[in-house]
């Protein structure tokens, strides 16, 4: 049964609408305008799923999100900030519950099929800064894997991305994802990348707001990227664990995927 999904975005000053007061404001200011969402699906392993996931959902406030649920995920929309708390208050309601509770999550923002605009070379890119949240208590490991959608070395739009391409340069894609993943290392979630997708463990919390700030942070140059996480809490292999996971992957080396 497929359970949530969510976008968000923090509300910015724009400066083209300073300079050109008549200028319609930019698309960049709104965070449905410009694509900001994610779609979720919640599994969990128990007979009575279906009521364990109703009384989560209706534990987890909405606040001022756009949410639409469909039968293989939900799309929510709204404020990057909004959006991180909606998912860590939805896991960690699930999470009480005791039962093993995957979530999988997809975050986008700046998709040319959503944004409204008629912008040379696109919109944006749009800068918000990581939000954070308070810890859950709740244990989680997942699996993320990072996507900034760019074609040229400088960024996807703008004056860089022209740069790029008038000076015929290759993508260069690691750069974010390799940016991200140093920045997992420095929050402590980092324990390694394999096959397609790092590695994360902490607090549920951490977990999700390190996924968060990899995608953020690559948005400060990239117009359109995506992420994709799945997150294991109450695994039955987490219960062997003294401070450490029972299983826990093979490598520590930097992946080609955040």
């Amino acid at each position: 049964m497929s359970q949530t999904s969510l976008a968000t975005t923090s509300q910015l000053d724009d400066p083209a609408a300073v300079r050109h007061p008549d200028a319609a404001p930019s698309p960049t200011a709104d965070p449905l305008t410009f694509g900001v969402g994610a779609r979720i699906t919640a599994a969990v392993m128990a007979a009575d799923y279906v009521d364990v996931l109703t009384r989560a959902l209706a534990a987890t406030p909405t606040g001022d999100l756009v949410v639409v649920t469909g039968d293989v995920s939900t799309y929510v929309g709204g404020a990057e900030d909004d959006l991180l708390r909606y998912v860590t208050d939805l896991g960690a309601a699930l999470a009480a519950t005791g039962h093993h509770v995957t979530l999988v999550v997809h975050l986008s923002r700046g998709c040319p099929g959503e944004v409204v605009c008629a912008l040379p070379g696109g919109a944006g890119p749009r800068v918000v800064a990581p939000p954070t949240t308070d810890r859950t208590g709740a244990w989680a490991a997942a699996e993320w894997a990072l996507y900034p959608l760019a074609d040229g070395v400088g960024a996807g739009v703008g004056p860089a991305a022209g740069a790029a391409a008038a000076s015929d340069q290759q993508p260069d894609h690691m750069r974010d994802i390799e940016a991200a993943i140093a920045h997992a290392r420095d929050l402590g979630t980092f324990r390694g990348s394999e096959h397609f997708v790092t590695r994360l463990e902490g607090d549920l919390a951490d977990v999700l707001a390190t996924a968060f700030a990899g995608w953020l942070l690559a948005g400060r140059t990239v117009q359109h990227v995506t992420s994709h996480l799945t997150v294991s809490i109450n695994s039955p292999s987490h219960a062997a664990r003294d401070g450490e996971p029972s299983i826990a992957p093979t490598s520590a080396r930097a992946g080609d995927a955040a």
